[in-house]
C-alpha cells in the first residue's frame, strides 16, 4: 500500500530501549544537582506504582557523593517507596477495573501485562506476604506487585508490613554499602546485586518453610 512504511518487528523494542535509556540518564543527572534528595523521594514514590526506573540508580550516586548521609537517603527512599506502594495498592483496589485495559495496551513495557497480573494473583492465594516481600527486595517488578495486590485485595496490614521490611532492607543495604566502601563496592553492587538479592530471598523463604515443615 502506497505511503505505508513497514517497521521491523523489533522496532518497538528498540524504540522502548532508547526511551528507557534517556529516562535513566535524566534520573541520574539529579545526583549532580541540589535537587537530588527531593528527586530521590519522588522517584522512590513513583516507581512503586508506575515509574520504570528503580530508585537504586539515584540512591547509589547520591550516597557516594555524601557518604555520611547514607542513613538519611536510605530512610527517605524507604518511606517514599512504601507510600508509593500504598498508592499502587489503592489503584489496584479502586481504579484498575477502569484503567486496566488502557494500562495493558500502553504500559506493558514496564511489566503491567495481563500475563504478569494473572501470575501474581495466582501466587497471592497461598503466599501473599512472601510474594510482596520478594518483589520488594528483588528485581521483580514491585509496581506490578503493589497494583495486583490491590486487585486481589490481599490483607493490607500484611502487604504494608512486607513492603516496609523488604523495601527498607533493600535500600539500607545499598546505601550502607555505598557509604561504607564507596567506589570500591559500586562495581560489585551494580554487577551482582540482583543475583545476591534473589539468593537472599531464596534462603530466607526456604528457611521459613523448613521451620514450618519441621514443626
Amino acid at each position: 500500500m502506497a505511503g505505508v512504511v513497514m517497521q521491523p518487528q523489533g522496532a518497538k523494542t528498540v524504540a522502548w530501549w532508547h526511551w528507557h535509556r534517556r529516562l535513566y540518564d535524566w534520573v541520574i543527572h539529579f545526583a549532580e544537582t541540589r535537587h537530588g534528595p527531593t528527586a530521590l523521594f519522588i522517584l522512590s514514590f513513583a516507581e512503586s506504582s508506575f515509574f520504570p526506573i528503580p530508585p537504586d540508580v539515584l540512591l547509589a550516586p547520591l550516597t557516594l557523593g555524601a557518604p555520611r548521609r547514607w542513613f538519611r537517603f536510605a530512610l527517605a527512599c524507604s518511606i517514599a517507596s512504601v507510600l508509593g506502594g500504598i498508592l499502587g495498592y489503592a489503584i489496584g483496589m479502586f481504579l484498575w477495573s477502569a484503567i486496566g485495559p488502557w494500562a495493558y495496551a500502553h504500559l506493558g513495557g514496564i511489566g503491567l501485562t495481563e500475563a504478569n497480573f494473572a501470575k501474581f494473583e495466582g501466587w497471592y492465594a497461598k503466599y501473599d506476604f512472601w510474594i510482596v516481600f520478594t518483589c520488594g527486595f528483588t528485581p521483580l517488578p514491585y509496581k506490578v506487585c503493589t497494583i495486583s495486590a490491590g486487585v486481589a485485595q490481599i490483607s493490607f496490614p500484611g502487604f504494608f508490613l512486607a513492603s516496609a521490611i523488604s523495601r527498607s532492607a533493600r535500600f539500607f543495604i545499598v546505601a550502607g554499602l555505598m557509604g561504607w566502601k564507596g567506589e570500591r563496592i559500586r562495581p560489585v553492587i551494580e554487577k551482582h546485586f540482583n543475583w545476591l538479592s534473589l539468593a537472599f530471598v531464596v534462603l530466607l523463604v526456604g528457611g521459613f518453610f523448613a521451620i514450618k515443615w519441621l514443626h
